[in-house]
């Protein structure tokens, strides 16, 4: 907790005032019982007016000063808090963004959000309550006793005895606790989960009719939540009776021998009053400790999570190694694999397996291969998604480790499989790709990708807003519209992930013969013969090996694989053509 709460340090001033509120507050409330024996004794035992309006009259102006201290801390706590909230979690979402592919896929998105919202917002509420209240707490029981130790030693004594007990009673309470809220915490990402699967995948829920089977799903997963808060609670709802148990005795012993000390002239009336309002005020204190138990162990387990977060390895641009000569230049396209192998982190099944090819600058390579074969793992290697076991990435004849991976990136078009697109209007979709683009360029890039034409009979063209995910869009209109966002980079190298899957075969002819017109190396991974017809290199790949590899030509020459795909495409296609006729 320790390094999380050093995002305090900017706002140490606003927290340093709401201590200094908080403990003038605490002094008038510590002096109060002190001034109230010195009624009783002084004035009303006496029976002298002025000293009970001179001391009376000190603790109504004590009260109002600690009335404008405790609004002052108030204001200068949330000051402090939202404001270490809002740099923290503003750290936090620039650490994810930071992040390799590798370190991303070991947090699960639910998780993440998580982390950001609830484990911050947990922190901040105790940023606040610590600054506020919680640190009262201790200090009002250490200067209650010590404050009842000034008013009379002996009875004062009674009342210490009681505070090793509770000390070594709530050290074991928290520490069992912080556990038992981390996992809390960890079926709480559960839910999240659950519940962002639900949403994202609402259509298809409905049409295979599993809402029922859903619904089960998500209450078991809020059940195990509900079992471990409620194992949670129940530990620290315990402390409470039993801290009642040891005060209210200590109040009982006071008062039992504040009665022997009077009788005996030891301790006056006034003293046994102040030293039991000083137990009052520590059972008031310490009522609270159940609440500050489960503050604290939340957000202890909170701040593990977050470290968990911000201690993870992020992608970093190693200027030290990058070659001074190539990240002076543009690059061009050319990509080479030597010997590339690749496993994913944590596994040892082999994904790739010396793969190796080169591709020109303005090449176009096909990559053909059944599900499983290593397509889209071979392509994420060029942006450095992910980074290969084995071999040598060369791009421009550079190794693609030594350029700068914003540079890299900087260079690169892609497509992903899964098409994402945000919410906005349909020209912001484009433009994310290249956020200084020019609507000349956008409509240019637009064209290319055959979408052209469709956003302008949109009611607002390209000022058309677009749902969540593009979810007012068709199939191929949003494969379009991604290609068209990743086309308005004027790449060098484009990289289509079975990216024409959804399109009809003249529509994606169109596109294939813009992309030549287009300067740039395209990967274009596809099932479809009349995709790699045209391509100056094919790739086959079989469970992670490269089986084949030549124009359409040549591997129809040399591969039976891909024979009997063009076969069973084309035939199938020549089929369908003679039953229309």
């Amino acid at each position: 907790m320790v390094f999380i709460f050093s995002f305090l340090k900017k706002y140490r001033v606003a927290a340093i005032a709401a201590l200094v509120m908080m403990l003038i507050e605490l002094a008038v409330e510590l002096s109060q019982p002190l001034l109230i024996s010195k009624i009783i004794d002084q004035g009303i035992r006496e029976q002298k007016s002025s000293v009970v309006w001179l001391w009376g009259g000190v603790l109504v102006g004590s009260a109002v000063v600690a009335f404008i201290a405790g609004v002052l801390s108030s204001f200068f706590a949330s000051h402090a808090s939202q404001g270490f909230a809002f740099d923290l979690r503003d750290k936090l979402y620039e650490k994810v963004q930071s992040f390799s592919y590798e370190v991303f896929n070991r947090f699960a998105a639910s998780s993440l959000i998580t982390r950001l919202t609830g484990d911050v917002s947990q922190l901040q509420d105790t940023i606040f309550m610590s600054l506020r209240f919680m640190t009262r707490v201790p200090l009002v029981v250490v200067g209650s006793v010590i404050m009842a130790l000034v008013v009379h030693v002996k009875l004062g004594l009674v009342l210490t005895l009681t505070l090793p007990v509770l000390t070594i009673f709530l050290y074991v309470v928290m520490k069992k606790a912080s556990s038992l809220f981390r996992k809390v915490q960890i079926r709480l990402d559960g839910v999240n989960g659950v519940i962002q699967e639900n949403l994202t995948g609402i259509r298809l829920i409905r049409v295979f009719v599993r809402m029922n089977h859903e619904i089960g799903r998500f209450a078991a997963f809020s059940g195990d939540l509900m079992k471990v808060t409620v194992s949670a609670l129940r530990l620290t709802e315990t402390t409470m009776p039993f801290i009642l148990l040891i005060v209210n005795a200590g109040i009982l012993a006071v008062l039992w021998f504040g009665r022997i000390e009077i009788s005996t002239g030891d301790a006056t009336l006034g003293q046994t009053v102040a030293v039991i309002n000083y137990s009052l005020r520590t059972i008031g204190a310490l009522s609270a400790l159940s609440w500050i138990v489960v503050t604290f162990s939340r957000a202890r387990a909170s701040s593990q999570r977050i470290v968990e977060v911000m201690s993870a390895h992020e992608e970093t641009e190693d200027l030290a190694n990058a070659d001074t000569m190539t990240n002076s230049q543009s690059i061009q396209g050319g990509v080479k694999f030597e010997g590339i192998s690749f496993r994913y982190p944590g596994s040892n099944i082999p994904v790739l397996e010396d793969i190796s090819f080169e591709a020109k600058p303005g090449e176009r390579i096909a990559i053909m291969g059944a599900t499983g074969s290593g397509k889209s793992s071979l392509v994420g290697l060029i942006p450095r998604l992910y980074q290969e076991t084995e071999g040598i990435i060369r791009i421009d004849g550079v190794e693609s480790a030594k350029l700068e991976i914003s540079k890299l990136r900087g260079a690169i078009g892609y497509v992903p499989q899964e098409v994402l697109l945000f919410t906005g209007s349909v020209r912001e979709n484009i433009a994310w790709g290249n956020e200084h683009a020019t609507l000349q360029q956008i409509e240019q890039a637009a064209a290319a990708a055959q979408i052209h034409a469709t956003i302008t009979s949109l009611p607002g063209g390209y000022d058309t807003m677009l749902g969540q995910r593009g979810v007012n869009l068709s199939g191929g209109q949003k494969q379009r519209l991604t290609i068209a966002r990743a086309l308005v980079r004027k790449p060098a190298i484009l990289i289509l992930d079975d990216s024409t899957s959804a399109l009809d075969a003249v529509t994606e002819g169109l596109l294939l013969a813009a992309l030549k017109e287009i300067s740039c190396t395209t990967f274009l991974i596809t099932q479809k013969i009349s995709s790699t017809a045209s391509a100056d290199l094919i790739l086959l790949l079989d469970e992670g090996r490269l089986i084949g590899r030549g124009t359409h030509e040549e591997l129809l020459a040399s591969s039976q694989l891909y024979r009997k795909i063009n076969e069973s495409q084309v035939g199938g296609m020549v089929q369908h053509v003679q039953s229309i006729s």
